[in-house]
């Protein structure tokens, strides 16, 4: 007899310090992520695609599960998710779970770093709506976002937690195959496992947390290593550094058929991680030193030197628009350099109205609010337009439809520049190509992303620099104005330590 289990997901990643929050319409229309799906569409539009929810799908096919789909939905990051679209969505869950009949299991897609208007705990809130409605005896299996805020109220609700592992996220429906194949296994042995969970007392910055270099390399190879004999999963959490709720941060978890092998694995983790603090930490240019350094670079290269625009990444809650890069090529004199994504509704909608080779002075982006940036002026050429359809192969994305609406290149003093709609982060080539810009063709790209790009783009890069031009998501956490963070926590690795007492302003010491 086949096991009945219902399929839901809910994703978004929430910087608490960013400028604009995450609506109804954001998750309707996906920015990246599949738009919103319900029923059957979840099962004819995840096949092939890099999430979560395919690996589960897959995994169910095979398993032959009769599967239950209810609704998938997710969000490009941004601040808090609106209280209206977190109850409308949260609420379809429940009751489509609800409504569903019985159930052997429930397999859920979740990110672990939501905050919403009025909940700390997106996914903590939800995951135990979901538990009051199928019982304390229903597995329930997660599958969640290598950054991932992941709290005691998310394990005590949840019977297994599966985390990516790999930053960028190649393994994404990978993960959710091992958290679906987790679920069957619960269903089988009909108990849940023991387990074990750790919070780490250190922040690490996005752009150190890439798993293609070390400490994280290592440490994830690790992580693998430990699911042997009695242990039957093994999670670490890097945390997102910009959610400022008391769970922010890194953890791990170990789930083993007894306490002591859970206990040893998390424990052993736990350790590795805590020698590494020294080791998450790299070298970051200012706007127009990271340009002079990548011109220099490219005099002699023979391909693409790429910069990421670390502190503007959707990917992290920016929105795309700030001008502090794009001053920086152009005072520099930079040639065969392109930048993209900025976002400009407007300016994409004058570019439309004057047509392909037409020339447009208009104010471009810059529309933050971030002290520094404000939007640049200049007379532009319009290259070439776009509906906004692109179909992004990378293994990032790995073969979504994306729309980011009415779209063009515009181009200045040698420098292209790709103008969208929609928000979504530049981390596949075909973001540049989907308005007539040949990325390995340029000496220069500038890519406003922190890491996610580095899976389409280290192939065909010389080298990759990170540089700090102002905006929403900083560098260094210990930047950010923290108040609800953990006491006692370091805001980064062997850095300055959050003090708070009740009712008095944030305190740092060294």
């Amino acid at each position: 007899m086949s096991n009945r289990v219902a399929l839901a997901g809910f994703l978004h990643e929430t910087n608490t310090f960013a400028p604009s929050r995450a609506t109804y319409a954001q998750f309707e229309q996906g920015g990246g992520y599949l738009p919103i799906s319900r029923g059957d569409e979840i099962l004819k539009r995840c096949p092939g695609v890099n999430l979560g929810i395919s690996g589960a799908v897959a995994h169910g096919e095979k398993a032959g599960w009769e599967m239950v789909p209810v609704l998938w939905t997710g969000a490009i990051p941004s601040a808090h998710v609106t209280r209206d679209a977190y109850e409308r969505i949260a609420c379809e869950i429940v009751d489509g779970i609800a409504a569903a009949g019985p159930l052997d299991g429930v397999c859920l897609d979740l990110h672990g770093a939501m905050v919403a208007e009025h909940l700390d705990d997106g996914e903590g809130e939800l995951i135990a709506r979901v538990r009051a409605v199928v019982g304390p005896d229903v597995p329930i299996a997660v599958s969640l976002d290598l950054h991932g805020n992941t709290s005691e109220r998310m394990v005590d609700e949840a019977d297994l937690l599966v985390a990516f592992r790999t930053y960028p996220h190649v393994d994404m429906a990978e993960t959710g195959r091992r958290a679906a194949e987790g679920l069957d296994r619960l269903m089988a042995r009909g108990r849940p496992f023991a387990h074990a969970f750790r919070r780490l007392p250190y922040l690490t910055s996005i752009p150190w947390q890439c798993t293609f270099i070390e400490p994280a390399r290592s440490l994830y190879e690790e992580v693998a290593a430990l699911e042997t004999g009695d242990v039957a999963s093994v999670s670490y959490w890097m945390g997102f550094p910009a959610a400022d709720i008391a769970d922010c941060g890194q953890t791990v978890i170990a789930y083993a058929e007894t306490q002591a092998e859970a206990d040893r694995a998390a424990d052993r983790l736990y350790q590795s991680i805590m020698d590494a603090e020294a080791a998450f930490a790299g070298r970051a240019y200012g706007p127009d030193e990271g340009v002079r350094e990548a011109m220099r670079i490219a005099k002699t290269a023979t391909r693409p030197v790429v910069i990421a625009d670390t502190q503007d990444n959707p990917g992290a809650g920016g929105d795309s628009n700030t001008t502090g890069m794009l001053r920086a090529l152009l005072r520099n004199g930079a040639e065969r350099a392109a930048i993209g994504m900025i976002v400009d509704p407007q300016a994409a909608r004058a570019a439309h109205a004057a047509g392909e080779g037409a020339e447009i002075t208009i104010p471009l982006g810059g529309q933050s609010g971030i002290p520094g940036d404000e939007p640049f002026t200049g007379t532009f050429r319009v290259e070439k337009l776009s509906n906004g359809d692109l179909h992004a192969t990378g293994p990032y994305y790995g073969g979504t439809h994306i729309n980011v609406g009415p779209s063009a290149c515009l181009s200045i003093d040698g420098v292209k520049i790709v103008v969208a709609t929609h928000k979504a982060q530049m981390a596949d080539l075909a973001m540049y190509r989907f308005v007539g810009i040949e990325p390995t063709e340029m000496a220069i790209l500038v890519n406003k992303s922190s890491v996610h790009f580095r899976a389409d783009f280290d192939p065909i890069a010389e080298t990759v620099l990170v540089c700090t031009a102002p905006g929403p998501m900083p560098l260094d956490p210990a930047d950010l104005p923290w108040t609800k963070l953990a006491e006692g926590m370091r805001l980064s690795p062997n850095g300055p330590v959050f003090r708070r007492a009740a009712g008095e302003a944030l305190a740092m010491e060294g």
